[in-house]
């Protein structure tokens, strides 16, 4: 059993704009070094979710888990997620694929970031 795990962020027409997400994704990628990690955007990037999903499914990986990185529940979250979720399930019926809670709603996030909050008043 292969395991592996995406990265799902937003995505920008701005290449720069993935950069803090490709240093997640090697930090993820050192402290799970067994673990296939890769990133995948919703818009404007490539690769999307059905691509990555595809490139680890021919890559071996029989178990994939999706974790979005995004603070709100927007339409994104709401909608476009789980159609996703949905369709790359219906093209990958051997392989399990579950999706994390959105990183905003993930309560080490919120601690991790009232942390930086408080840590950036400087007191």
């Amino acid at each position: 059993m292969k395991q592996a795990l995406i990265i799902l962020a937003h995505g920008s027409r701005d290449p720069r704009w993935a950069e803090p997400f490709e240093r997640l994704r090697q930090r993820v990628s050192e402290r799970a070094p067994a673990i296939d990690v890769r990133l995948a955007y919703l818009e404007a990037m490539k690769p999307d979710l059905p691509t990555a999903v595809a490139d680890l499914v021919r890559d071996g990986a029989s178990v994939i888990r999706v974790a979005p990185v995004f603070f709100g529940q927007g339409s994104h979250l709401r909608e476009d997620l789980p159609a996703l979720m949905g369709s790359v399930r219906i093209d990958h019926p051997g392989v399990a694929i579950a999706c994390g809670v959105p990183a905003g709603e993930d309560e080490g996030v919120m601690d991790a970031l009232a942390i930086y909050c408080i840590e950036g008043l400087g007191s």
